[in-house]
């Protein structure tokens, strides 16, 4: 028997002109998708200013007390001593930076932020690679503020201005590689201090035991063939290569070389985590 009080079927196409009255949007593409990415890790900074100081007192610290602490016992000179510290302080303070990457990764997951992209009709390694390219800029903030600080205290670039350019790009061309160890970190961390004291136990003996500070021939032969192979000490010649004009052709194919290795492994493992964490 059919209720005659029921209420009579509703108009679909009068509701779908009052939900839609224009055309659907089309999707975004990838390259739009990147730089709202990349955008987002920006704005990040907007409402967590404190997170500059990793960009900003942190490099200008290192500087000043490594130049001051060791230039008279090591070359007699603080000036002189700075000609080959900055590079290596600047390589050292950027690649530590590239550790919050993983930090803000982690912090994601852990709000659930990541549960909203999956929904969102967009490339998803967009979400993972534009992150990346906004934190690019965080490094480049810090690399200029280092050298301006070094070029006041003296510093003399035999490269000129394209060297130091160039420097500054290479490393960040490996700063970019080295963070997508920390993302798939990120993913397998179960929190952000466990992954903040993880990456500290890889970075603190690939920085500091390195040719950072000291000619790698003052140390024991045993801790040479260490720093010889440390993918730190090839960038730090490299970029102190490039600073003072000297820098060879193997030199710099060594580092692009050793990031794009990193990429070619770690890119494929972030993304697999990332798809199953979906």
């Amino acid at each position: 028997m059919t209720d005659t009080n029921a209420p009579a079927d509703p108009d679909i196409e009068h509701i779908q002109g009052a939900v839609a009255s224009g055309d659907r949007p089309s999707a975004p593409n990838a390259f739009s998708a990147l730089l709202t990415f990349g955008w987002r890790a920006l704005l990040k900074i907007k409402h967590l200013p404190e997170q500059l100081l990793d960009v900003t007192a942190i490099p200008i610290m290192f500087l000043l007390m490594f130049t001051y602490l060791f230039g008279g016992a090591l070359a007699g000179s603080t000036s002189v001593y700075l000609q080959e510290l900055l590079p290596g302080i600047l390589a050292m303070s950027v690649v530590f930076i590239t550790i919050y990457t993983g930090v803000t990764l982690n912090d994601d997951i852990d709000e659930g932020i990541f549960d909203r992209f999956r929904t969102l009709p967009i490339w998803q390694p967009s979400v993972i690679i534009g992150a990346l390219l906004g934190d690019a800029v965080r490094y480049t903030l810090a690399s200029t503020i280092i050298i301006v600080l070094g070029l006041v205290l003296g510093f003399s670039p035999n490269g000129g201005a394209f060297g130091v350019l160039s420097a500054v790009a290479l490393l960040l061309v490996f700063s970019f590689s080295l963070s997508w160890i920390w993302t798939a970190l990120g993913f397998v961390m179960r929190s952000s201090e466990s992954l903040m004291n993880a990456s500290m136990i890889v970075m603190f003996p690939l920085t500091f035991v390195s040719n950072v500070f000291v000619d790698p021939e003052t140390m024991p032969e045993w801790l040479q063939v260490f720093v010889d192979v440390n993918p730190f000490s090839h960038l730090v010649t490299a970029m102190r290569g490039l600073m003072h004009g000297t820098a060879t052709t193997e030199e710099i194919s060594v580092v692009l070389l050793m990031s794009a290795v990193l990429i070619i492994v770690f890119g494929p493992v972030t993304m697999h985590l990332f798809r199953r964490e979906q």
